[in-house]
């Protein structure tokens, strides 16, 4: 039984009661009425006035600032920026949203003002509109919006235990909508306290006690339990399992935070009260140590995964807990546990290429060579880190062909004309690139591939190369390595590589992975430039190679860009004793943690097992896409094949020895 039989459903009746009026709207904005609007140069910096007081759910404001735009060339954005402020909570009339997704139906915009007002309606609970708009958002990329429409129909009855299992897995991405629905089918008897259980474990171990205490009206244990569990684990671990449910889910809880710092006496709690614990809940506590001790790369790690059963409590660990059993294995050379820890993964997980080739490399080593076939055949075409290496265990090398033939006239005048594609340009002019890459990228959800071979050549035409990437890339069938894979400013990187020995493919291998050859690109620590260098790593290295009256406003500049991060990359891979892979990781996270990383290396392995292993999603991505990238690189510039398996080599454990590197 639950301790507290609530569900957090509001009935319907919204549109009278949580809504104003058209009436009182109008009135609002009279009183206002005698309120100026802002000064500003030009529309383009009213427009974007607008877009900060809207973003800010400043409706006054940006009232007043729409007000100045009446003639503005892009209509639909002023009118959205107006409304969007008046979405939360339900404030604008719902005949006002209507008439806004009626005039602008079919555009990227007025599918987003749909996301809006469907998370304000399902945060609302009127399912009756919720349930007649939701089947018409395009994108449905909102797993708060799936969450909700799981709601509706598990109110209605309909059985969904099933897809919410497979929906809820990202805790981060839960937000009210993922909670609530959690709760309804508690509360409705789809969901077990099992499930339940699952849910906070999951969000505490990625970081989120906050979703977790969200959770804790449908469990029987207080929110003080939980959070003495996240916040004095230590005292929870030694308190010991104790004899009943809360009791053993709380000392599991604390044992996963307490293996953050010290897996060992974590290991040590559980090993004394294992008595206590059954068998599903001995696995489900070795899978919370174990994946903090992965995840720290100790050597101990893969010994905890053993300590993982294949039984029920198997069934519930973590996407997260799942990769990393494997990765461990891999780190370890245990080809047993690699297998059957693919095996045990859900089908969502084993479909991924990346552990498609693991699983074929296992089946290699026992002598399954037709399985291991099926398996490599299965990605080899695609153009990606494990396709890649698919297609070298098939005997083959990487090659990069493009024989696209030139679009006519009558194939580019609809991408010169296609209005999303102008709106996008216009965007990006203003350095709106969100707004532009959604506008650019909605038209292209239905195109053939030739059609999106001319985009690619539009944007290209347009000096957009992050858009001619993007879009080239999408392509199934024919495939443009040029449009996918550009060299700009080749006369400068030339200069530069050559003076300092580096490998040219690589070099724009990271600079395609980290700015997309966006000029004006900057990361939100930072970066900028094609290279993204940070303004410290900037001010060191232009000491280091002579560069006088250096100043940051100089790091936009691409001569200079390339300049300071290529050197950069000279002095990483230097330090890094010329692995791409560790250097490529070093780029990423600093020259200090590959350094790390290797140190804990039980033997040399495979440069793809150690890239795999790196315990920073961003980084792990980073480098497969960077020595990816570099591959098909070097096939353009060599015209001849490649192998990525020699490019990423092998990494041996060395030492740990703090770089002087920044």
């Amino acid at each position: 039984m639950f301790k507290k039989k609530w569900l957090a459903v509001i009935a319907v009746a919204v549109a009278s009661s949580a809504v104003i009026t058209g009436a009182a709207y109008a009135q609002k904005r009279s009183a206002n009425g005698n309120t100026a609007a802002a000064s500003y140069a030009s529309q383009d910096d009213n427009f974007l006035a607008l877009r900060d007081a809207s973003r800010a759910n400043n409706a006054d404001k940006a009232e007043l600032l729409a007000s100045t735009l009446s003639d503005y060339d892009i209509p639909s954005y002023v009118d959205y920026y107006r409304l969007k402020p008046l979405i939360k909570d339900l404030v604008a009339p719902q005949s006002q949203i209507r008439e806004y997704l009626a005039r602008y139906d079919g555009s990227a915009i007025a599918d987003r003002l749909r996301n809006d007002w469907l998370l304000e309606l399902g945060k609302a609970g009127d399912w009756t509109t919720f349930d007649e708009q939701y089947p018409k958002f395009v994108l449905d990329d909102d797993t708060q919006l799936k969450c909700y429409a799981l709601t509706s129909a598990a109110l209605k009855g309909t059985n969904v235990a099933a897809e919410a299992r497979a929906l809820l897995t990202t805790p981060k991405d839960f937000g009210q909508g993922c909670t609530d629905l959690i709760g309804t089918l508690a509360q409705n008897g789809q969901f077990t306290a099992d499930d339940v259980w699952f849910q906070i474990r999951q969000a505490v171990e990625a970081g989120f006690g906050g979703v977790a205490r969200r959770m804790t009206p449908y469990i029987d244990a207080d929110d003080s339990q939980v959070v003495q569990a996240i916040d004095k684990s230590p005292l929870v671990i030694a308190r010991g399992a104790g004899t009943d449910r809360v009791s053993h889910e709380l000392f599991i809880l604390a044992l996963g935070r307490v293996a953050k710092t010290d897996t060992g006496r974590a290991a040590a709690a559980l090993n004394a009260s294992s008595d206590q614990l059954t068998s599903s809940e001995r696995s489900l506590a070795w899978a919370q140590i174990a994946l903090q001790s992965a995840l720290k790369l100790e050597p101990q790690a893969v010994d905890y995964w053993r300590q993982v059963k294949d039984n029920a409590g198997n069934a519930a660990l973590s996407m997260d807990a799942y990769q990393w059993r494997v990765r461990s294995a891999l780190r370890a050379g245990d080809w047993k546990l690699v297998r059957s820890g693919i095996v045990a993964m859900p089908a969502a997980l084993r479909s991924d290429p990346t552990w498609i080739y693991w699983m074929g490399r296992a089946d290699q080593l026992e002598g399954k060579s037709g399985q291991a076939q099926q398996q490599f055949q299965s990605i080899a075409d695609q153009t990606n880190f494990y396709g890649q290496l698919a297609l070298e265990e098939l005997g083959q090398k990487i090659i990069a062909v493009s024989s696209t033939q030139a679009f006519s006239p009558a194939e580019m005048a609809p991408m010169a004309n296609n209005q999303g594609f102008r709106r996008a340009l216009r965007f990006f002019d203003m350095n709106l690139r969100f707004e532009g890459v959604r506008e650019w990228n909605w038209e292209l959800r239905s195109m053939t591939d030739r059609q999106l071979l001319a985009a690619a050549e539009f944007a290209r035409q347009n000096n957009v190369l992050d858009r001619m990437v993007n879009t080239s890339d999408r392509t199934k069938v024919e495939v443009d390595f040029n449009q996918r894979f550009p060299s700009p400013h080749r006369d400068v990187m030339t200069t530069n590589t050559q003076s300092l020995g580096l490998d040219m493919a690589w070099v724009y291998g990271v600079i395609r992975q980290e700015s997309r050859f966006v000029r004006s690109a900057r990361s939100h620590v930072g970066a900028s430039g094609l290279m993204q260098v940070m303004p410290t790593t900037a001010r060191w290295v232009a000491k280091k190679i002579g560069l006088n009256g250096f100043t940051n406003d100089q790091i936009s500049d691409v001569n200079t860009n390339i300049l300071l991060g290529t050197n950069y990359l000279s002095m990483v891979l230097s330090d890094l004793d010329g692995s791409q892979a560790l250097a490529s990781a070093a780029y990423n996270a600093g020259p200090g943690r590959p350094r790390a990383w290797r140190s804990t290396l039980p033997g040399t392995v495979e440069g793809a097992v150690f890239a795999e292993s790196i315990p920073f999603s961003e980084t792990r991505g980073y480098v497969k896409n960077v020595l990816s990238n570099a591959t098909y690189y070097a096939a353009l510039f060599d015209g001849k094949p490649q192998s990525l398996k020699a490019r990423l080599g092998t990494v041996a454990p060395k030492g740990f020895v703090e770089s002087a590197l920044p």
